[in-house]
């Protein structure tokens, strides 16, 4: 299977390290234009080094709605749009009743609100050409529960899930698919690497032994189930959770 994505632009969020950069220089490799957006500016810039003259950085919150719009006027056409950005913010778990209203919210508006303002801001452009590919990430946690036991990100990650089934509804009359990626625990950054750390030895151990496969997979393992729902051999798939996450 020969993938190419010669004369796409492909916007990607929460490129500055892990999934992002790791789906950036896939695309990159594959011949697309990208755009990859972060808050995280240096990291980002390495992501950039990384992809080569085919990649554009730009710092972005995501949940600045006229930021994103600014954005998507700069880039113009837009083929692929990656949702990756989210992610727990430093929080930890704790129990229901310590959870206040501002860190609720501020982990829904990472994980879901951001991946709907870019969705938003690039369907006009899809609909004009009568195509586009949106691929959000989400997570095992949003299919079941959060390892972390982070409550506002289990529900994000699961309302993302619900965003995408009804988009690609929304959105197929004009061909454009929208599709979403669970993966299953990743070592992919400095916070997964923190968690790993936190259950120890054994606690290691039974993650790995709750995997059919029996090992972690990699940033690449995420970032190549992306490149099929953008690619055309996807093109008669959309509202489709994909979990790559090693067989639970």
């Amino acid at each position: 299977m020969n993938i190419s994505f010669e004369g796409k632009t492909v916007i990607v969020t929460g490129a500055a390290h892990g999934f992002g950069r790791a789906i950036c220089c896939a695309f990159a490799e594959r011949g697309a234009s990208v755009w990859a957006c972060d808050i995280l500016e240096d990291e980002l810039k390495e992501t950039a080094k990384l992809c080569g003259e085919k990649c554009e950085a730009r710092v972005l919150d995501i949940t600045d709605k006229a930021a994103i719009n600014a954005l998507v006027a700069e880039v113009g056409k837009v083929d692929v749009l990656v949702n990756n950005a989210g992610g727990v913010l430093g929080q930890v778990g704790r129990p229901l009743e310590q959870i206040s209203a501002g860190d609720w919210q501020a982990i829904f508006d990472v994980n879901v609100s951001g991946a709907f303002y870019l969705s938003q801001a690039v369907a006009p452009a899809m609909k004009a050409q009568r195509f586009g590919r949106i691929v959000n990430i989400s997570s095992g946690a949003g299919l079941g529960i959060s390892l972390t036991g982070i409550q506002a990100y289990a529900s994000a990650k699961a309302a993302l899930i619900g965003l995408t089934r009804q988009l690609a509804h929304e959105l197929g009359p004009w061909q454009i698919t929208v599709n979403s990626i669970a993966p299953g625990f990743v070592r992919s950054n400095p916070a997964t690497e923190r968690q790993w750390e936190s259950y120890g030895e054994a606690g290691q151990k039974g993650l790995l032994e709750a995997i059919a496969l029996k090992r972690l997979g990699t940033v690449d393992d995420i970032a190549y189930g992306v490149l099929f729902f953008a690619s055309e051999y996807a093109g008669w798939s959309t509202g489709q959770i994909l979990s790559i996450d090693g067989g639970k």
